[in-house]
């Protein structure tokens, strides 16, 4: 008698990123690094995909995830704001360490005001190629709104192929405290194949320095939030998110913590709700991202490295 064997569940998608990180501890490169911390890499490692379908987040569940420091953070790129002590006076304090006097100090950019990152991410998001001031100057109308033209180009030549947001902009680095480690996206609008269907929205990432034990975790909620977003404002549907990393690496002194969570079993990913119909991507609020069913592992204490 020939017998079959039963249909298996798919892999659940976190243990794309778990087995990424047991990869990278087991056969990375030993290497030094710009914090004086030392980490173990691995150039260039397969990309990871994350479904956007059903209304789906994928916040990692094998440690709890910052979700509120997601969003502010994220809101606060969309905005175009490069002042840290924004994110500070609401508890999210991600961006202190390279917002200090000190830090501004070893960087050269001593004459700016503590908090004053200069021309890092939401400056290129809304205003690229404009002349960075400070983080309190009006930049209304300067620049490139590269964010806007995304949106332009996926409501009305969604077959564009640039269709293309760009953080890294190497005239401005020199000025900004960090330079950016996501640094650049391309969204893809898959056309319709039925009448009935509205066309749905990828978005590939390319992040050149990929943090795997406090980073990536914010990154693929972030840029999957940012999709759901564009994707509401442009009536498309959220398809993937797809992520290719750089130098993903693992800090040495996260290993330990590491270890304990890649033996925790996954759960599913939470919904994401919009509370409110938004007609322009600046109308969001915190208040009206709403995600359903988030039942993580408790957190692990990682030390973020400067």
């Amino acid at each position: 008698m020939v017998t079959t064997a039963a249909p298996t569940e798919p892999l659940h998608e976190e243990y794309q990123y778990l087995n990424l990180i047991r990869t990278v501890i087991d056969k990375g490169e030993s290497r030094a690094d710009r914090t004086g911390t030392g980490t173990v890499a691995l150039f260039a490692p397969p990309s990871l995909r994350f479904s956007l379908s059903d209304s789906t987040l994928p916040l990692l569940t094998t440690k709890r995830t910052f979700l509120r420091g997601i969003v502010e953070e994220l809101l606060w790129f969309v905005r175009g704001s490069t002042d840290s002590k924004l994110l500070s006076k609401k508890g999210i304090n991600i961006w202190d360490g390279n917002g200090s006097k000190e830090f501004l100090e070893k960087r050269g950019l001593g004459h700016r005001r503590e908090g004053d990152l200069g021309p890092v991410y939401g400056f290129q998001w809304r205003h690229f190629g404009a002349k960075y001031e400070s983080c309190d100057s009006n930049y209304d109308g300067k620049g490139v709104d590269q964010l806007q033209e995304c949106i332009r180009k996926i409501r009305e030549d969604p077959t564009d192929r640039r269709i293309i947001l760009s953080a890294w902009n190497p005239a401005d680095i020199p000025e900004m405290a960090l330079p950016p480690c996501h640094m650049m996206c391309q969204f893809y609008v898959h056309l319709p194949t039925k009448p009935d269907e509205k066309p749905r929205l990828s978005c590939l990432m390319f992040q050149r320095s990929a943090d795997l034990g406090l980073g990536i975790p914010f990154n693929i909620a972030s840029y999957a939030l940012l999709t759901h977003m564009i994707a509401h404002v442009t009536e498309t549907e959220p398809h993937e998110l797809i992520i290719q990393l750089g130098d993903a690496h693992v800090y040495k002194d996260h290993i330990d913590a590491l270890e304990i969570q890649l033996k925790r079993i996954p759960k599913e990913f939470p919904k994401l709700r919009l509370k409110r119909k938004a007609e322009h991507i600046d109308e969001f609020e915190s208040e009206d991202i709403v995600v359903e069913g988030y039942d993580p592992h408790p957190s692990i204490a990682m030390k973020m490295s400067v």
